[in-house]
């Protein structure tokens, strides 16, 4: 018992000083010491009188082996003496009863004291026994409470450690947040100095454009008046050298013919009246024949051509033409031919559909004239430095524009196929380039999710917007750019700000727009294979086209228009030509044998006999009804 005990006190010594070394950091380890400090007192002495009792009874065992020891002593004693006093004396018998009456007493006392002994023996080595048990479940209970408590400090050091991480994250961002505010603050004080400058620049432009309207009226009238001036000066040199001819009679010889030249005098339009040959006749009439001077004045008078002539020459000059009476739609494939060295991404109608021009991967734009239903090469393009991704003619057809890979726009003229302007400062692919309706300026939209316009008369960039997504196609009308992006959305830009008027959200990626000849309605293509037509009058979707074999291609597949908007045309990733019929809303036809690979582009000519497509092969192919 006195081990126990030892063992007790050593554990509670030991528990006592591991507390004493794990709780001095912090208060709320000293109070658990406490308290356990506390409870241990607490304990000891409620046991306290159990081991003075268990003591106690050891004593009282240790007086009976005593007691029991005397008895066997005095036991012989007596018998010895009981030996001797039965010879020496039969009197004393008497006593020697009454001695062993007493002993028997005294032996029998003993025994219940040590039958009542054992019994509080056994009763406290069982005590012993369950107080050994509590000792060894609370000798656990202290294990099982030292590991929960490594186990606080290791979680209570790693949340410490995290809560450092996050103060330190907490200051840095802080510290940006108040970087960025003093850059907004910055930037908000350079944006109001740049609007205040806007606005004064604003205005003095619109007094210079004031001016310059001014000056123009002026030199106009002045033209106008020299022009009268040069008029009848040259009418008054006219009738001076009709008057002189007329005063020269010269012999004509009866056998010659004689040409007539009809003057047709009730024309205003100014425009040169033919010679009609009235026929070879002998006359004998003498008949005077104006000098050449004469006629000279006479073709300067009615033969001038315009000023605002467009074409060098009459073989290159195109008459733009409105919508057409009548549209055909393409059922025979009239010409197959091998457009470029690659694939074919661009194909486009003149203004006055006798050229096609068609774009490819080999870094050159073609001209082809069609003729009697055949494309004849007219000739190439050349000065791009990666593949054309995009074709346009400006409204009179003497310009060409194409986009390129090569991150830059070129415009050249079909007169002389010389390469005007190179409009270069985009990051990235342009994927689409459009002339604005005045054809002085260009509008480019990039892969590096910009939209640029360009002035052609001082040959720089006007204007930078960020759409926030690959622009991959655009069309324009007067004062609107409308583009198509890759996230899905279609974008009206107003060309006098910097920021979309609306957007239009669509269920795939766009891939292409066209405006019909009104441009009231525009086209669109996505890549969720669908064709849907936008009423820009009411910004809402009017109309979606579609078909159980059409797929879209790929990011830059085009589809067109027909001229009067009645019918569209889109090419599929299986080759096939589809033309929907806009007024029912179904496919009136689909053109499936002769293209051997998606379909890149289409184009409607705009006198509305031709459609001509071209594909990812090196193929493009003329389509009408005959």
């Amino acid at each position: 018992m006195d081990l126990s005990v030892v063992k007790t006190s050593q554990g509670n010594a030991r528990l006592h000083r591991v507390m004493a070394q794990r709780c001095g950091a912090c208060t709320w380890k000293r109070h658990i010491c406490e308290q356990l400090k506390l409870r241990d007192r607490l304990q000891r002495h409620g046991f306290e009188e159990l081991v003075h009792q268990y003591n106690r009874l050891l004593e009282k065992s240790d007086l009976r082996a005593v007691l029991s020891e005397r008895y066997q002593a005095d036991k012989y004693e007596v018998a010895r003496g009981h030996e001797a006093a039965t010879a020496a004396a039969d009197g004393s018998r008497g006593d020697a009863l009454a001695l062993q009456q007493e002993m028997a007493d005294m032996r029998i006392r003993h025994q219940e004291e040590l039958t009542e002994l054992h019994k509080k023996r056994g009763e406290l080595a069982q005590t012993v026994i369950e107080l050994n048990n509590r000792i060894q479940q609370k000798d656990k209970e202290i294990q099982s409470n030292e590991a929960k408590m490594l186990e606080y400090q290791r979680r209570t050091a790693d949340l410490e450690g995290d809560v450092r991480d996050l103060n330190n994250c907490l200051q840095d961002l802080e510290r940006a947040n108040q970087t960025l505010k003093d850059e907004y603050d910055a930037l908000q004080i350079t944006f109001s100095a740049l609007e205040e400058k806007l606005r004064k620049t604003t205005l003095d432009n619109q007094e210079l454009v004031s001016r310059w309207m001014a000056e123009k009226a002026q030199e106009a009238n002045q033209l106008n008046a020299e022009n009268e001036k040069d008029s009848r000066r040259r009418q008054a040199k006219l009738q001076k050298e009709l008057a002189d001819a007329a005063k020269e009679p010269l012999p004509v010889d009866p056998d010659d013919d004689i040409e007539v030249l009809a003057e047709d005098s009730g024309k205003a339009g100014g425009e040169q009246p033919h010679g009609r040959a009235i026929g070879r006749t002998p006359s004998k009439k003498m008949t005077a024949v104006p000098p050449a001077g004469l006629l000279d004045s006479i073709s300067n008078i009615f033969g001038r051509r315009g000023a605002n002539s467009l074409s060098t020459s009459p073989e290159n000059s195109e008459v733009p033409s409105g919508a057409c009476v009548e549209v055909r739609v393409p059922s025979t494939a009239l010409h197959v031919f091998e457009a470029h060295d690659g694939e074919v991404n661009a194909v486009r109608f003149s203004p006055g559909s006798r050229v096609l021009a068609t774009g490819g991967m080999d870094r050159k734009v073609k001209l082809w004239e069609v003729v009697s239903g055949r494309c004849e090469p007219k000739g190439a393009l050349t000065g791009s430095n990666a593949g054309i991704t995009c074709i346009d003619f400006d409204s009179a057809g003497s310009y060409l524009l194409a986009a390129s890979n090569d991150f830059a726009s070129r415009i050249w003229t079909l007169d002389d196929y010389r390469l005007r302007h190179t409009l270069t400062g985009h990051s990235g692919k342009v994927l689409s380039a459009r002339f604005l309706l005045d054809n002085t300026r260009i509008v480019s939209g990039s892969y590096d999710r910009t939209l640029k316009v360009w002035d052609l008369r001082s040959k720089v960039c006007m204007k930078t917007v960020f759409t926030g997504s690959s622009c991959n196609d655009l069309v324009c009308t007067e004062q609107c750019v409308m583009s198509g992006h890759f996230d899905k959305k279609v974008r009206f830009w107003d060309i006098r700000a910097e920021s979309s008027v609306r957007e239009l959200e669509l269920l795939g990626r766009v891939t292409s727009l066209d405006l019909n000849h009104e441009r009231t309605e525009l086209l669109t293509c996505s890549r969720d294979d669908l064709l849907q037509i936008v009423d820009l009058r009411t910004n809402a979707v009017r109309q979606t086209l579609s078909a159980d074999g059409f797929k879209c291609g790929a990011d830059w597949t085009r589809v067109t228009f027909s001229p009067d908007g009645n019918f569209v045309a889109g090419g599929s990733a299986d080759g096939a030509l589809y033309i929907w019929n806009v007024l029912t809303g179904k496919v009136e036809r689909t053109l499936d044998r002769n293209h051997n690979s998606a379909i890149n582009a289409v184009s409607w000519s705009p006198s509305g006999v031709y459609v001509s497509s071209v594909e990812k092969g090196s193929k493009a192919i003329l389509w009408s009804d005959v």
